[in-house]
């Protein structure tokens, strides 16, 4: 596997769900914290607005119906 390959971040939007994103990624909070640092993963993304766990899903899309 070429470095380029394993750098790759993949994101895939799910119809009226999260934003999936996997790879090697950070995500940086608006005050600059790190909430996932240099390292592989998955996570699911809210886009809805309505999680208890902001950024993260936590599933409430479907029980406030969102639409994509």
């Amino acid at each position: 596997m070429s470095t380029e390959q394993a750098l790759k971040t993949k994101i895939t939007i799910l119809p009226n769900g999260p934003l999936i994103v996997e790879g090697d990624f950070d995500i940086i909070s608006p005050d600059g914290s790190t909430e996932m640092a240099q390292g592989k993963g998955k996570v699911a993304l809210c886009r809805c607005g309505a999680t208890q766990s902001k950024p993260f899903c936590d599933g409430s899309h479907s029980k406030i119906g969102f639409k994509d």
